[in-house]
Formats: structure tokens, sequence, C-alpha cells
């Protein structure tokens, strides 16, 4: 059985959202219990996966049992790969987590903001994790294409699913992310009129014996690259990402902001790393200080945008900007530090963005206000949620013991190592202006709002909630009369997770520096 486990990764919340289709619209009961059984098989293959990555060294699977054949031009595979090695086992895992904790978490909101399309939801939202998880196992660019449109086509409709204003942000997020994908096809076609082979591995090997003033290959990487950063939204390519994220369902936008955008971000890696490799990316292109440059530029700009706003969701989201900043300039660096801090930050980004997410989508749907000012008294009435905000606060700061603080360790100590110091400098920076905005909730959730007629409003015992003197053109349609365990239990584990991610910091860079060796890359660039 543990052979089966990679394809399980993928295709168990396929299933699911096959039998959500089949049996959901006549039994909506049973979307739920349905979309969290398949999404627990996916999260047990992709842990079972890890371990034996972990124990024997990279997993290949063949989805058509056909072999390689080697002729006079090398190895040409004839199936489609599923490869996982320490890199994208971890991203796996972090994919099958956040999608099932976010599944329990999403059922009170969904019964709340799509009452009438439960069945709906289940099914894009199982398309939209199995595509995620596709995109990170497959080991062909060209299948790799195809799970990148199966999870934007379900993102879209995921958004759209949500308010009126929502409807016109899928739309913008549709142009752009046709876009990107575009970009991205048509430098798989360079790659492959140069090489003759669509695996990932069997490119690389080509492109070992190309030369590498290759205009076509140049070609490839801009095309490949740029596609990417509109995907994950890399400033200036970004203008997509705010609206979408703010505007969609609160279920949604908790489990694309941890997930999307890192995806891509490790797609990039893979893309450097994997198909056109070190020598070629840091050493023949040299492109370090552009790209770092531009890294610096987003880092300060989102930080600025994150500062201007009062939406909370929308602070997130330029937040977002921010982090993508971070990572892109980390794994730019071309050297061994940057990219392990690039790669622990994936991780670490993930689960405080997600961390956030889920505090802030219960505060909206609790009080109805999606301002800063829903955070006035927050400590008195919603403490078990005001809890797990802080901690994914204090994260996203960068304080010890938290896995934000490690992550950016490495990254300032990449920084410093390769000479960036307008990088090191925009970092600093960023957690300054996380501190300000952060502290600044904090401080309104403890202090601001603490005697307001005397009620006890509590979501331990989930009280009921005065919403007074709130902002009624901001208050959704319906709010939650009580916080569910099925939302909070989740939030917690996940705040718990960004100590224990920090704590056994040790063991994640080691295997994040097992798998950088067979990229030689402290060899390499700026080492």
């Amino acid at each position: 059985m543990a052979e089966q486990f990679p394809i399980l990764i993928v295709i168990a919340p396929l299933f699911g959202a096959l039998l959500v289709a089949l049996l959901g619209f006549r039994f909506p009961k049973m979307c739920l219990p349905l979309a969290l059984l398949s999404l627990a098989v996916s999260l047990v293959s992709a842990v079972g996966t890890f371990l034996s990555v972990l124990e024997t060294g990279p997993q290949i699977y063949s989805l058509s049992g056909w072999e390689r054949v080697d002729k006079a031009t090398g190895p040409i595979s004839v199936s489609i790969e599923y490869r996982v090695d320490i890199l994208s086992g971890i991203v796996l895992v972090v994919i099958a987590l956040v999608g099932l904790l976010n599944a329990l978490y999403s059922k009170a909101s969904i019964a709340l903001e799509t009452p009438d399309k439960i069945p709906h939801y289940c099914i894009l939202y199982l398309l939209l994790v199995s595509g995620l998880a596709g995109m990170t196992i497959t080991n062909d660019a060209f299948n790799l294409y195809v799970l990148l449109e199966i999870s934007s086509l379900t993102s879209y409709a995921l958004i759209a699913i949500g308010s009126k204003r929502a409807v016109l942000s899928a739309f913008n997020y549709v142009i752009m992310g046709t876009i990107g994908a575009s970009f991205y096809l048509l430098g798989v076609g360079y790659l492959y009129m140069m090489t003759g082979t669509l695996n990932m591995t069997d490119i690389r090997e080509a492109l070992a014996t190309l030369p590498l003033e290759s205009p076509s290959i140049h070609v490839a990487f801009m095309l490949i690259m740029v596609g990417v950063w509109i995907k994950m939204a890399f400033f200036p390519l970004h203008g997509w990402m705010p609206n979408a994220y703010a505007y969609s369902p609160t279920a949604t936008g908790s489990l694309m902001a941890p997930l999307v955008t890192k995806v891509m971000i490790y797609i990039m890696i893979r893309m450097m790393m994997s198909v056109f490799g070190v020598a070629y990316v840091f050493e023949y292109l040299d492109w370090s200080n552009l790209i770092v440059g531009l890294s610096v530029i987003a880092i300060v700009a989102g930080s600025f945008f994150a500062l201007s706003r009062s939406d909370l969701r929308k602070m997130l989201t330029y937040l977002i900007v921010a982090e993508v900043g971070y990572m892109v300039g980390g794994a730019w660096l071309a050297n061994a530090n940057g990219m392990t801090g690039a790669i622990y930050h994936i991780i670490s980004d993930a689960m405080m963005t997600f961390c956030l997410f889920m505090a802030i989508g219960i505060i909206v749907t609790r009080t109805g206000n999606h301002r800063l000012t829903a955070f006035q008294g927050l400590y008195r009435k919603m403490p078990i949620t005001m809890v797990g905000f802080t901690i994914g606060a204090l994260s996203m700061i960068g304080l010890p013991p938290t896995c934000g603080f490690f992550s950016k360790w490495y990254l300032v100590h990449g920084g410093i190592e390769a000479g960036q110091w307008a990088y090191v400098v925009a970092l600093l920076f960023s957690s300054l202006v996380n501190a300000i905005l952060f502290f600044r909730l904090i401080e309104m959730a403890f202090f601001h709002g603490a005697h307001t007629h005397g009620e006890t409003v509590d979501d331990d015992d989930h009280a009921h909630h005065h919403r007074n003197g709130l902002d009624p053109d901001s208050a959704p349609e319906q709010t939650l009369p009580q916080v569910p365990w099925s939302m909070l239990a989740p939030m917690l584990l996940v705040a718990t997770s960004l100590i224990l991610i920090g704590v056994f910091n040790r063991e994640i860079t080691a295997w994040i520096g097992t798998a950088l060796e067979s990229f030689n890359l402290a060899q390499s660039g700026q080492e």
C-alpha cells in the first residue's frame, strides 16, 4: 500500500470531488464528511511518502507503467512521472495539512455564506487541493501546466462564488492568470523544441548537452519565470490578488492565501534548480542583482500598502505581497543560506498566513466588521481567537521561538553573505512595519472597548456578541451567533505548529540542506 502513497496524495481529493458530485446534491450533509475523509487520506499519504523519502531517497511513481527508453540522444520518458524528493515532500505535507484543517474550519462559514452551494463549494475545494498537490509532485512540465489550469479554474470559481464584488475580482484574476499560464506554456514549448521531451529530469539532462548561450533557452527561462511570477503575485504583477482574497468567501481566502503563492514559489525554485540548473541560473545568467532588487521593491511596496489599509483581509494580502518578495529575493541570493531561508519561509509563511486568515475570518464572521475597529476589546470578548491571532502575528513579525524568526534569520544571513544590503534593510523594515501593524491591533484588542455596558462576551462559552458601534456598511448580511469549535480548534492547532516549526528548526533546515546538496548550490554563485 505504501508504494501507492504518491498517487493517493492527488487522486484522493480528486475522487472525493467525484463522490461529492454524485452524492452531495442529493444528500448535502454528506459533502463535508466526504471532503474530510478524502483530505485525510491525502494527508496520510503525503506524510507516508515524505517519511519514505527521508528513509530511502526520492520516490518516483510512473502513471503508465512504461519504462524509459534510451536512444542516441539520451533517455526519454514516455510516461508521466510523479517524483517526490525532500523539498516537494515538505510542500505536499503542507498542502494536505492546510487543506484538511481548512475544510474543518470552513464548516460554519460555508453554511453561513453559501448555504445553497455547499456541494459546488466542496467539489471546487477538493479539485483545488488536488491541483496544487499535482503541481508539486509532477515531474512533467506540460502536466504541470494542466494541473496549473485545474487549480486556476477552481480558484476563479471559488472566489466568484462569494459576493458581487468577488465576481469582478475573479474576472481580474482570470485575465492575469490566463496571461501567466500562457507565458509558462510558451516557455515549455521552447524547452520541448530544444530537448524533445517534457520530463523535467530528461530536460535537465538534455540542456546540459546544449550551449548555454542558446537564445531559445534564454527565452524559455524568461517566459517561465514571468508566468510563475504573475501566478505568485510578485510585485508589480500582484494586481489580481488583494481584491481576490479580500472579497472571496472566508474559507476560500484561508485556503488560497497560504497555498497558492507558496506553491508557485516552490515551482519557481524547482525550475531554477532542477530544470535549468544552478550553473545556468546563477553563474551564466547572473541576474541575482536584478531580481533581488525587484524583491526589495516588492517588500517595501507591500509593507507600505499594508500600512495604509484599514480592511483586515486587504492588509494581510499586501503583507503576502511583501512575503513573496522575501522568498523570491532569498531564492535569488545565489547562496545556500538564502535558498534555505526561502524554502523554510515557504513553510513558515504558509502556516502563519493560514493562522492569521483563520483568526480574522472568525473575527469578521463573528462581529460583522472587517475593519481595524473590529479588534476593540477582543481580548475580553474573544480570548481564544486572540491567542491564535497573537501567535500568528508574532511569527509574522519574526519573534522567537516562532518559525518566522528562524526563516528570516536565514534570509538575513544569506543577504549579508551575498552583500545584498538593500535586501537586508528591506527585511528589517518590513518586520518593523509588521510590528507596527500587529501591535496596534493587539493594543486595540487589549485596551480599547474595555468597558462597553458590562457585557461578558466570550468565544470560550459561545456567548452572544452585542454588535454596538460597528460600521453598518461593512457588515455582512449574516453573522455567526457563536464561534464553533470547528473554527477554533484548527486555528489553535496551526498556532501551535508555528511554535513547533520554530523549535524544530534544526531538523527542518537539515532536511533542506540535504536537498540543496544535490544541486551543488554551496559551490556556485556567490558562495
